[in-house]
């Protein structure tokens, strides 16, 4: 028995039922036409392993290092013979040498077995790992034919012309696909075998969730001025719910009602088309705090959402309150590959996901596919980072069988963006095309009053019942705070806080609002020592 894994308890798991269990895994998370392909990749990938220095190393006779990976490359060029599909041996190669380390550069042909590239690893010399071709003889015979390799070069090629640079961007986004695909069914099957696979995942009720969502918004009073606008815009996006389009655009003011509008949307759009899972994408982690506990606050036990940004741990008891260890586990490993229905998580999770090389990143990319992408105030999308950005949009919503739902009240002007930067075939749909009624929503007034110092800057707000100072620094936050008088009720912001103590100060700061508009309707005649005075640094 050539072995792959030996557990805890000394059970020993095959090279054969490793790689047929990997290939099997790739085939199914793998979309048309990658599937018979994937399955050969999954197969072939551990083939090193059947070299005899790696099985007398895993049998414990001796610590040595054993370069396994780069075999599976090796041998990639014997089973995809088809000499006008040669660039379906690089996709592979890259996969398998890569499923350890991260994906390496290619390099070039002068590289040389001391350089880590694929060209330069591909030069080193490996023991007899021939025994594959009996070992897995049967699951060869079912490798992909020559006309699903033509079908897959015919699909990397696809919208573009053969001389346009973009195709170098979209080889290299379904070099990283295949690879999440393999990496993921590598780390499942390993860890079922090994008793750590968590056999409850992340579950939503998509219908319940739109009963719920539809049950809020039914619930608002709609008879004010700005109450009918409200209602009317987001009608606008509601009447359009059953048009199909890659990437829908809704421009909706602030205080319109954009994120439950969204969520409806979403869940109407995932219903009908029987997507997997919604994606919501937010810039900064001082936004997804408020939309999860939000989403939580509607959705309850409809919904388990899985939440994934920097400062979110779920080993703190705060963020896992009925303390149950198996919920923890469950998260900790969607956290991983986003197996999950509902997920909240930040711009950079999400394109680090798609751009990075590593195994941990690249993970989740496979499974952005059959879903609905939400990316709220999509305005803030790094404009450095522009194309890279609206390329992986575009590649996961025209290929991979999902929708994107760009959400703002500024929106830029998306289609000549897209157009111009990324693919010009993506279909491109506006919601909202009747914006006369934003002006209701105009509640803001801009004055500048020059420079001025602290004291005359807390004087001037000084004459109103409740005020925010934002500034720069948090030493001037600190002078400010100081010399606000301390009859006031004062508080304080800032990222030196915990998120925990943020919370709970923004909580405290709602509730002291909450209770000045109900003693002072009108906010008329307000004490001195009633006044509310949050200063901030920009959080």
């Amino acid at each position: 028995m050539y072995i792959a894994h030996i557990n805890k308890d000394s059970d020993k798991q095959s090279i054969k039922e490793h790689s047929v269990n990997t290939a099997e895994l790739c085939k199914e998370y793998a979309i048309p036409p990658f599937k018979n392909f994937m399955y050969t990749v999954g197969l072939m990938h551990d083939i090193g392993k059947f070299q005899q220095s790696f099985q007398r190393r895993i049998l414990g006779n001796k610590p040595i290092k054993v370069e396994h990976s780069i075999c599976g490359a090796k041998e990639i060029p014997k089973i995809l013979h088809f000499k006008k599909c040669s660039i379906l041996k690089l996709v592979a190669q890259l996969c398998i040498a890569g499923h350890h380390s991260g994906i390496p550069n290619v390099g070039c042909r002068k590289d040389t077995q001391e350089d880590s590239t694929l060209e330069g690893r591909l030069k080193r010399k490996t023991e007899d790992y021939s025994m594959y071709k009996s070992e897995l003889k049967v699951e060869l015979n079912n490798q992909i034919s020559e006309q699903e390799q033509k079908d897959i070069c015919d699909f990397l090629c696809k919208d573009y012309k053969p001389t346009d640079q973009n195709l170098i961007n979209k080889f290299a986004f379904f070099v990283r696909y295949c690879f999440s695909c393999l990496t993921d069914a590598v780390s499942i099957d390993t860890a079922e075998f090994f008793g750590d696979k968590v056999n409850a995942p992340l579950t939503a009720d998509f219908v319940k969730c739109l009963e719920k969502t539809n049950k809020k918004l039914h619930s608002f009073k709609c008879k004010t001025k700005l109450q009918k606008a409200r209602t009317s815009i987001q009608n606008q996006v509601f009447e359009k719910v059953d048009k199909d389009s890659e990437i829908y655009l809704i421009n909706m003011p602030t205080g319109s009602g954009k994120t439950l509008c969204s969520i409806k949307f979403a869940l109407e759009r995932a219903i009908k088309k029987k997507k997997k899972r919604i994606i919501y994408v937010i810039p900064y982690n001082s936004i997804i705090n408020q939309v999860a506990e939000e989403f939580e606050s509607l959705l309850g036990e409809s919904a388990q959402i899985l939440r994934h940004q920097s400062t979110f741990d779920y080993d703190d008891p705060d963020n896992n309150k009925n303390n149950d260890e198996n919920y923890r586990k469950a998260c900790e490993f969607a956290i991983e590959n986003w197996d999950s229905q509902f997920i909240i998580t930040t711009a950079v999770q999400f394109f680090e996901s798609i751009y990075k090389n590593t195994r941990k990143k690249l993970r989740k990319l496979h499974n952005m596919s059959d879903s609905i992408l939400i990316f709220d105030e999509t305005h803030l999308m790094p404009t450095e980072y522009l194309k890279p950005c609206l390329d992986a949009i575009c590649y996961i919503t025209k290929y991979l069988n999902s929708e994107a739902v760009f959400l703002t009240a500024t929106m830029p002007d998306y289609h000549k963006l897209i157009r111009s930067y990324s693919l010009k075939n993506s279909q491109i749909l506006n919601l909202v095309n009747e914006t006369s009624e934003f002006e209701v929503f105009k509640k803001c007034k801009f004055r500048y009053i020059g420079e001025i110092g602290f004291e005359n800057l807390i004087k001037q707000t000084g004459g109103f019942p409740s005020s925010l100072i934002v500034v720069n620094t948090k030493s001037s936050a600190e002078k400010i705070f100081e010399l606000c008088p301390s009859g006031n009720k004062k508080y304080h912001l800032s990222t030196y806080m915990t998120s925990r103590d943020r919370e709970n100060t923004i909580n405290k700061i709602k509730d002291e609002l909450n209770k000045l508009e109900e003693d002072f309707p009108n906010l008329e005649n307000v004490p001195e020592n009633r006044k509310i005075t949050v200063i901030s640094t920009s959080l």
